[in-house]
């Protein structure tokens, strides 16, 4: 009779443990819980990764793109339907002109190059800034720190392409008060470049002693 009552009870505790599983093989509590605590068959799927999650790291590339391509159409269109290096200068404001120059420098006339061994010299250079540019704006975490970077790489690749097509970067934006010139004459991809330099620099002085969580 014992043999029997105890057979009844292992047949009874093993039905209840077959209850207390899930449809989907969780095992639940009395009250029809699984695991988590949440009533089966009323869980809530575990939530999906936000589809705007990681986009912030095609925003450098994008500014980059659009930079390259406004600085090349502006160059093209100053040299060749406006004919500035045959008018020389276009005046446009008091203060604001079009002035034609061949740069054979880096941004803003720094560094001339006077023969093709250095003209070469500073294109690989101005190459391997901008693939440090690359690299740095692929790992870095701000979303704005990355469209400064974007800017910054824009700008060289302008002036890259210059510098391997013709031998020198067209520079053609020149600002003036009278006769004196706050910055030497330069272009679009210099002045992205000095934008984004800049915004990286002030970002390091007032916001890099505290640690940023991702923008991505």
């Amino acid at each position: 009779m014992a043999t029997c009552a105890g057979g009844v009870s292992r047949w009874l505790v093993s039905e209840g443990e077959q209850n207390s599983l899930s449809p989907s093989g969780e095992r639940v509590g009395e009250r029809g819980r699984d695991e988590s605590g949440a009533p089966a068959g009323n869980r809530l799927p575990l939530s999906q990764p936000s589809p705007l999650k990681g986009r912030g790291l095609y925003v450098g590339w994008l500014v980059a793109i659009l930079v390259f391509a406004v600085d090349q159409l502006a160059k093209w269109y100053v040299t060749g339907p406006l004919a500035l290096p045959q008018r020389d200068t276009f005046e446009i404001l008091p203060i604001f002109r079009l002035q034609w120059v061949g740069n054979r420098g880096v941004s803003m006339g720094i560094l001339v190059a006077g023969s093709d061994a250095q003209r070469w010299a500073l294109t690989l250079f101005t190459v391997g800034i901008a693939v440090f540019v690359g690299v740095w704006m692929t790992r870095e975490k701000r979303t704005l720190d990355r469209i400064a970077l974007g800017l910054v790489l824009g700008g060289a690749l302008g002036n890259i392409l210059d510098r391997v097509r013709l031998g020198y970067v067209t520079d053609f934006l020149n600002l003036h008060f009278g006769a004196w010139s706050p910055f030497l004459v330069f272009n679009i991809a210099d002045a992205a470049i000095s934008i984004g330099v800049a915004f990286l620099v002030l970002r390091a002085i007032f916001t890099r002693d505290t640690a940023a969580p991702s923008e991505e």
